[in-house]
């Protein structure tokens, strides 16, 4: 049994994706970032950068628990625990930990600023707005370009990146995209947006999110709350 330690956001809905892909049992543990889950003891135990996902694994290497945080190595560990969607290989290997990468140090994190500027900075600041919106923009192209040439980011096969970008793309519109601009990889987003797994996955602990609008939970995400507590 696995306990994923989660909420609703692209990295949460990456490894529910996951697991329900390897058909893998799994318990979800809410982790209420919104309210301040985060920075709670037993949860920086195993997430010390107090982020969601985390995973506790009681079925380790050589039989034995393991505690691992940050999403992209939680999908490698789950790759290889099921020998599934990280390439047969060692060239599809490497060139899906590539386009795993491109999420983690990339995609993830500025479609993370355009979203932020475009929707919840309390003051529009149009350098920062701009700046995000164009990046946005910029890295769909690189998703189409790749896209338009192979049905998957790493080849003709479903992997460990198309599971670690898709949630990202899920809020397009609110990061300043308009699908028609990018038609190869909206025929990607619908492709694995319809798989059984997919679905399963983003309906894990969706029934828990509400929407971000009262001041004390915008300030524990964005605010002062993040960078005083121990």
């Amino acid at each position: 049994m696995i306990d994923v330690y989660s909420w609703p956001t692209p990295n949460g809905h990456k490894i529910h994706i996951m697991l329900e892909e390897c058909d893998l049992s799994y318990r979800a543990i809410p982790v209420d970032i919104a309210a301040g889950d985060q920075f709670k003891a037993d949860f920086l135990a195993i997430s010390p950068n107090n982020k969601i996902p985390a995973i506790v694994d009681a079925d380790g290497p050589e039989g034995k628990p393991i505690a691992l945080f940050e999403s992209g190595a939680i999908l490698v560990y789950l790759a290889s625990k099921v020998g599934r969607f990280l390439g047969e290989s060692d060239r599809q290997k490497y060139q899906t930990l590539q386009w795993l990468m491109f999420q983690m140090g990339g995609l993830g994190p500025m479609l993370g600023q355009a979203h932020h500027f475009r929707i919840y900075a309390p003051e529009k600041i149009d350098y920062a707005y701009d700046r995000y919106t164009n990046e946005a923009k910029r890295l769909y192209n690189v998703l189409e370009k790749q896209l338009s040439q192979q049905s998957y980011l790493a080849g003709e096969h479903y992997s460990i990146a198309d599971i670690a970008c898709f949630p990202w793309t899920r809020s397009a519109a609110n990061q300043g995209i308009d699908w028609a601009d990018y038609p190869h990889t909206k025929r990607w987003f619908d492709a694995i947006n319809e798989r059984p797994a997919v679905q399963r996955g983003l309906k894990v602990l969706a029934d828990l999110r509400k929407p971000l609008t009262d001041d004390k939970s915008k300030d524990i995400l964005f605010g002062n709350t993040q960078y005083t507590k121990k």
